[in-house]
C-alpha cells in the first residue's frame, strides 16, 4: 500500500521556520513592549552583564544594581503609575524578565 503524496497546499513549510521566534512573537507585541524589550536588553547586555561577570568572579555583591535598575524602570513594571510603576502588562514584565535573565 502507497502513502498518498503531500499536496503542496498541505505540506509545511520548513524553510521558512525561525528558530530565533519559534512562536512568531515579535509579530504579536505592541510598540511599547517591543521598547521595553529592547530597552530591558540594552541595560542588561551594556549595564548588568559586565558587573555580574565581575561581581561573580570576586565573589562579591553590588547593591547598587538594584537602585539602577529601578531608575530604569525595569522594577515594578507591573505596578500602576499612579504608584510610581511603569503600568505596564504582564507580557511587558515577562519580556523585561526574560532579557534580564539571560
Amino acid at each position: 500500500m502507497t502513502t498518498p503524496a503531500l499536496k503542496p497546499k498541505d505540506a509545511p513549510d520548513l524553510s521558512r521556520f525561525d528558530w530565533e521566534d519559534a512562536f512568531r512573537m515579535e509579530d504579536q507585541l505592541s510598540e511599547d513592549e517591543r521598547m521595553l524589550r529592547d530597552a530591558s536588553r540594552e541595560f542588561a547586555q551594556g549595564v548588568l552583564q559586565p558587573r555580574v561577570i565581575e561581581a561573580y568572579a570576586n565573589e562579591t555583591t553590588d547593591p547598587d544594581i538594584f537602585r539602577e535598575m529601578g531608575e530604569a524602570g525595569l522594577l515594578g513594571t507591573t505596578v500602576p503609575e499612579e504608584y510610581g510603576g511603569l503600568g505596564a502588562n504582564y507580557v511587558t514584565y515577562g519580556l523585561v524578565a526574560r532579557e534580564i535573565e539571560r
